[in-house]
């Protein structure tokens, strides 16, 4: 195609040196090919720096050929559900990466995270450890308790030799090294450790313990380590923490405050803080309708677009210039694919891409939202999976909406997008009925309904089953006394069908409070691995105060009430509450069921989920939880 351009000058300049995305091929491995597209993508919108994570408790990215096990023991995980779970890229590949993203003028800057965030390192060397026990690579998400020894020597040879292999591979002039997140447990208990402080004199000082000074010790010896290879360092906030050597860059993700102590002593800074929208592993819409994600509150488009880099505080101390960029954060707990990690950057990225490069006072949001349109078949180009606005519902959204009158269904999206329905069963395509006020229902009636943007692109299609019930009457007992009965049986069950043919033997007893249903045993290794996983199911009834449509939610297994199934979340990462219901109910007992399984499922041990049951009458905004005086046994 021949086209003419007039002639004219340009003049542009981006707000920060450093504009950078992270990627976190460590919970969830990224393929070359696919970090080669993310590549492609970032430096379309002129981001110039990666920031690689690639290593973690749940699993060791990197080949290093003085440590091999690294990889063949380091890699590979188990999943709750006795699978395997495991890559890596070898010295060669990561060459190849880094040479992608040069030609596209973007650094990679590598993360080795440390001296937290080792279990995979130590599973495969366990003298690492203070201990040296011998565990294997974390099962679960959130944070390992077993670190490496700071009182050995042998820490330090081993990262030494680590650096001597990575250091070559990345030329740019930093070297990430974590730092963050580091329990001090286990330096609190050990004697070499605490030989270690007693030699160097780190005692308690202020308002730093001693073993956070003894973390401040790492980082400033491995910061050294580093600068005889030419290396800088960055970490993490935590870094601040016990002292910190004049060279050291801070990336700040704990909000903001990080970002300005480390500027007011004179650090340079990147900011990323995840709860102004640069953790794009947070949600992006209501979570009951969106991809499980880490539990999070809601950080749409606009709350990432409209982040400013530079505190008024830096500002007015004349500080700003200690702010050398921003950066979005993409860790892979929850995605379990390559589509859900670019659903998840997609298009939040592109917005840090503009908070990078234009001045404050040029953003605006809405003709963000116009160009953004545009761009959108660029990604569609790039064969991108990003995220469009779904259809939301007030208070909570909800695919099953009980009625007993006439009323209306209301919709709204995250940001102004066209939203098409159908009301007669067929799929909504983008010349369906626009959707521009609350939908009028008086019967059963099934509404489809999706987002469309100008290019006649559509989101996922939800289905809301609204059916007219009236209110189910309740049970008369015989004196009825507070509690539930509940069974238990030991064992690692993911389906609920498999309750019915287990081995083992049932354990019977009363509860008095429904968070009993959990039996209280210590996060330990063996347990964080799935070794004491069980089953139990609760029965009873349960007191609705008066007569009423109610929502449920709840992150159990299945909830029964009047032996229907009214939650069924069997086989789903509980994170989350992604399948509330509603159901008339009569004020009064009606009889209920209550399945939990303590298992792992996608990263997520079950039993760090709220054990409750929420309801609100649909005339309230707020869920309120069951009480346990609501609940009675015979």
């Amino acid at each position: 195609m021949k086209w003419v351009a007039q002639c004219c000058n340009i003049e542009d300049a981006p707000r920060f040196g450093y504009r950078g995305f992270h990627l976190d091929p460590c919970r969830h491995f990224i393929t070359v090919e696919n970090v080669k597209k993310q590549l492609d993508l970032m430096s379309m919108f002129k981001v110039n720096t990666m920031h690689f994570h690639l290593t973690e408790d749940q699993g060791w990215r990197i080949e290093i050929k003085k440590y091999p096990k690294l990889t063949t023991i380091g890699s590979i995980r188990t999943e709750g559900d006795g699978s395997s779970y495991g890559g890596y890229y070898t010295q060669e590949q990561i060459k190849e990466i880094v040479d992608y993203a040069a030609k596209r003028y973007i650094t990679v800057i590598p993360e080795i995270d440390l001296p937290g965030h080792m279990m995979a390192a130590i599973a495969a060397y366990p003298n690492l450890s203070c201990k040296g026990e011998k565990w294997s690579p974390r099962t679960v998400w959130g944070i390992e308790d077993l670190v490496m020894c700071a009182g050995k020597e042998d820490m330090f040879n081993f990262l030494g030799d680590i650096f001597d292999e990575i250091v070559p591979l990345f030329p740019g002039k930093y070297f990430h090294i974590g730092g963050d997140e580091c329990p001090k447990t286990s330096w609190k208990n050990c004697p070499t450790c605490q030989k270690r402080i007693k030699d160097e004199g780190l005692q308690a000082e202020g308002k730093h313990t001693a073993e956070e000074r003894l973390q401040s010790y790492v980082i400033k010896r491995v910061e050294k380590m580093l600068e005889k290879r030419g290396r800088k360092i960055i970490g993490w906030d935590e870094i601040l923490e016990g002292g910190l050597s004049e060279n050291a860059t801070v990336m700040s993700w704990r909000g903001t405050q990080g970002g300005i102590e480390a500027a007011m002593q004179k650090h340079d800074v990147i900011m990323t803080p995840g709860s102004d929208g640069m953790y794009l592993d947070w949600y992006q819409g209501d979570s009951k309708i969106e991809h499980v994600t880490i539990p999070s509150p809601p950080r749409y488009l606009s709350s990432t677009y409209n982040y400013n880099p530079v505190p008024d505080t830096i500002k007015t101390l004349g500080l700003a210039h200690h702010i050398l960029g921003v950066q979005c954060n993409n860790w892979s707990e929850y995605m379990y694919t390559n589509a859900k990690m670019e659903y998840m950057m997609y298009p939040r990225a592109v917005a840090l891409s503009e908070i990078a490069w234009s001045p404050l006072n040029k953003k605006n949001f809405k003709d963000f939202c116009r160009r953004l349109d545009a761009n959108s078949i660029r990604l569609d180009e790039h064969n991108i999976t990003y995220h469009m606005p779904l259809p939301e519902q007030p208070y909570g959204s909800c695919d099953k909406v009980v009625i007993t009158k006439d009323t209306t269904v209301t919709f709204t999206t995250s940001r102004p997008i066209k939203m098409v329905y159908t009301l007669d069963g067929t799929t909504p395509t983008p010349s369906s009925t626009v959707y521009t006020v609350p939908i009028s229902v008086s019967g059963n009636t099934i509404i489809r309904i999706a987002t469309v943007l100008p290019t006649g692109k559509m989101s996922k299609i939800r289905t809301v089953e609204v059916e007219k019930q009236a209110y189910a009457p309740a049970v008369k007992v015989e004196a009825p006394k507070q509690g539930l009965k509940i069974k238990r049986i030991k064992g690692n069950f993911l389906k609920v069908n498999q309750l019915e043919l287990a081995d083992g033997t049932w354990e019977y007893t009363d509860i008095d409070s429904l968070k009993d249903i959990k039996i209280k045993q210590i996060d330990d290794a063996a347990t964080l691995r799935g070794a004491n996983n069980y089953a139990a199911i609760a029965e009873g009834y349960i007191n609705i105060p008066e007569d009423g449509v109610y929502y449920l939610s709840s992150r159990f297994e299945q909830v029964w009430i009047d032996n229907k199934l009214v939650i069924n979340n069997e086989g789903d990462v509980k994170a989350s509450t992604t399948n509330d219901s509603s159901v008339a109910l009569a004020k009064g007992l009606h009889p209920i069921k209550i399945v939990f399984l303590s298992n792992i499922v996608g990263g997520w041990p079950s039993w760090w989920s709220k054990i409750s049951i929420e309801m609100r009458k649909d005339s309230e905004q707020q869920f309120t939880e069951v009480d346990d005086s609501q609940y009675y046994k015979q």
